[in-house]
């Protein structure tokens, strides 16, 4: 296939998700925990970061699959970018919004709480499931990059 512009604009969309994703993952979420005076403080303004990571990529999805499946150019790419997007709306609308609802439950750090304690425990595990999410949307965005790469090189 020659070279495509709505393949070469989806590649980029997923290309600058990826890297905001990958920065909020490496850069601001362990600087945010290690210079801001509370964990309590670090986790709110993670969250929102995580937050507008989730939105835009549930965007990014949609848009690479109606890019990536016009004239069936690159089905693979459709069908990972809306991976990526599904894996975005599940952690954004399902789980980050039980992380906020349980943390205005405790009412002040989830440290303070014993390891024992329930809330504490579905705490981990919502927090655990939002980062398997965007572990989950990232990987299916690099794979859907993948295929578009594949689709755009050059065939003689």
């Amino acid at each position: 296939m020659r070279s495509s512009p709505r393949l070469l604009a989806a590649a980029l969309v997923l290309s600058a998700w990826l890297g905001a994703s990958l920065l909020t993952v490496a850069v601001v979420a362990p600087g945010a925990f290690a210079v801001l005076p509370s964990r309590a403080i670090a986790g709110v303004m993670v969250g929102r970061v995580l937050a507008m990571v989730f939105g835009s990529g549930l965007a990014m999805g949609v848009v690479v699959a109606l890019a990536a499946g016009l004239r069936a150019a690159s089905p693979g790419a459709s069908i990972t970018s809306l991976l990526a997007s599904a894996a975005c709306a599940v952690a954004l609308f399902g789980i980050n919004p039980r992380i906020v609802r349980l943390r205005a439950d405790i009412g002040g750090p989830v440290e303070a709480l014993s390891m024992e304690d329930p809330r504490r425990v579905a705490f981990g595990l919502l927090h655990g499931y939002s980062v398997a999410g965007l572990g989950v949307a990232m990987l299916a965005a690099g794979v859907s990059l993948s295929f578009l790469v594949f689709a755009l090189r050059p065939r003689s």
